[in-house]
């Protein structure tokens, strides 16, 4: 326990210097932006913003990312509630209760309640990762190169039974993702490898590069053919309080929405995802009457939004723990920490106290800073609504170009995300879902060298995945989701909590 509190107080340490609250509340206040904004995804602006990162120490850009990931789920809710528009994938559920009750005048009682569930759930996470992380660490410590890969194929396996759509579509990404990650000169060998003679392909794809070409340029392209019709409420906001009766009707949703999101975000393959689904299904199940539910019942706000912010912190402990990342935009938070030199897994505790525990301390600060910015600022977030898209995406294109350009001064790069951005839209237009692409593509370099160690540590035997009990248990686990995944009557019940 006395560890715990060390531990916590060198967190707050670290992300109360002023550079790291600066980079945090900028990390938030862009979050909130692109959560509000419809069609730019935190995936997509972490992306751009990477090349950002280059000039800032480690520990800031990463607290500065990681704000703009849980601002992002915040300003989420606030399009959800007073334009219809989910800003975020996990602001759905939101958008059913939430823009009801706007349409009955109570918008600023669904958004105070969104960002107090919020609030709530993150504090708790919080404290669940502070808590979580050293045990895990220490488990983590066991891992030889073997249970690595055996980790790496189970965190693969849950993208895929997590992934939305059709299983066999996923398991295609996520092969195209490995494949990329082998182009590139051969750790062991030195030999090129799928480069086709090309110099500048003889260091691999940037990681930078693909991200920003498969979301950033793909999702501005897939904005500018559907233009979506904006359902303002032009009702009067209201108090943001939430009454006596309103607490009375929602603590009990956020306290089980919290422990939902929190349980789920740490599933490996976008579990944070489901958070606020089985949030939403949990309530409607327990209310005493159902029908309110899609008719502006405030616990159908307050569950989901517990969970989605929960969900979108516990997702950094296998992150910050195995190494892991269990979503995208945890696999673009694996390529800022090797950009800066930074190996994620169980060393990053041991060897970055200040990384690990400075960015923990830094989300609970970043919740605080939410709580601030968002109830104030509504007015401003709702003019901000007004702006039409065709304005924006230039000014998205531009900025993806110069940042781009900026970190290898290569006009081919520039190229390259112009290649990805049209790969990654037809891609959309096809049905198949790029995020397990990108999972595969960063756990494929990591995955490939650990096959390689524990090849070479058994002298080429195959049979070392078996004989080793936590390397088996988790190759058996990943088989045994994808068996059932495959399973028709489980497929169906999946497909239904996407598409509810």
């Amino acid at each position: 326990m006395g560890d715990f509190f060390s531990n916590l107080s060198l967190g707050f340490g670290v992300a109360l210097s002023l550079q790291n609250l600066g980079l945090a509340f900028l990390g938030c206040l862009v979050g909130t932006l692109i959560g509000v904004l419809p069609g730019v995804g935190p995936i997509a602006t972490i992306a751009m913003l990477l090349p950002i990162t280059f000039g800032l120490d480690p520990v800031g850009a990463l607290i500065m990312l990681a704000g703009i990931y849980y601002g992002a789920q915040y300003g989420g809710s606030t399009t959800a509630i007073l334009v219809n528009i989910p800003g975020e994938a996990t602001s759905v559920v939101t958008a059913l209760d939430g823009h009801q009750m706007a349409r009955q005048g109570r918008a600023g009682v669904a958004l105070g309640i969104a960002a107090i569930g919020s609030f709530f759930a993150g504090t708790v996470a919080t404290l669940v990762i502070a808590a979580l992380g050293a045990p895990l660490t220490k488990l983590a410590l066991i891992f030889g190169p073997a249970e690595y890969f055996s980790l790496m194929v189970m965190g693969l396996v849950f993208a895929v039974v997590l992934a939305r759509g059709s299983i066999l579509k996923a398991i295609a990404m996520i092969l195209v993702g490995v494949l990329l990650s082998t182009v590139g000169t051969d750790l062991e060998t030195g030999q090129e490898r799928m480069t086709f003679g090309l110099s500048f392909l003889s260091d691999g794809i940037d990681f930078a590069v693909l991200a920003m070409g498969i979301f950033g340029i793909a999702e501005v392209m897939r904005n500018l053919d559907n233009t979506e019709a904006r359902d303002i409420v032009h009702k009067a906001i209201g108090r943001l309080l939430p009454n006596k009766e309103d607490f009375k009707q929602s603590y009990a949703s956020v306290i089980r929405g919290t422990v939902i999101g929190s349980i789920l975000g740490i599933l490996p393959g976008n579990g944070a995802v489901l958070g606020p689904f089985a949030s939403y299904t949990v309530e409607k199940k327990l209310a005493k009457d159902p029908r309110r539910f899609g008719r502006g019942a405030i616990e159908g706000v307050a569950g989901p939004e517990s969970a989605n912010n929960a969900g979108a912190q516990t997702s950094f402990i296998p992150l910050l723990t195995l190494g892991i990342p269990p979503n995208a935009v945890m696999a673009l938070m694996v390529g800022a920490m090797t950009i800066h030199g930074i190996v994620p897994g169980p060393q990053v505790m041991t060897r970055n106290p200040n990384l690990f525990w400075g960015m923990i301390a830094s989300m609970w600060v970043g919740n605080l800073m939410l709580l601030v910015i968002n109830l104030p600022m509504v007015g401003m977030w709702v003019r901000l609504l007004k702006v039409p898209y065709r304005l924006m995406f230039p000014a998205i294109l531009m900025f993806c170009a110069i940042g781009i350009y900026s970190i290898n001064s290569l006009p081919t790069d520039v190229m390259f995300i112009a290649l990805f951005g049209l790969v990654g839209y037809l891609l959309i237009k096809l049905g198949f879902e790029p995020a397990p692409m990108l999972l595969g593509f960063v756990l494929g370099k990591l995955m490939e060298e650990n096959l390689r160690r524990a090849l070479i540590i058994s002298r080429g035997s195959l049979a070392t995945f078996i004989e080793r009990p936590v390397s088996a248990g988790l190759l058996a686990v990943a088989l045994v989701l994808l068996v059932l995944a495959l399973l028709p009557s489980i497929r169906k019940g999946r497909d239904e909590v996407f598409t509810e």
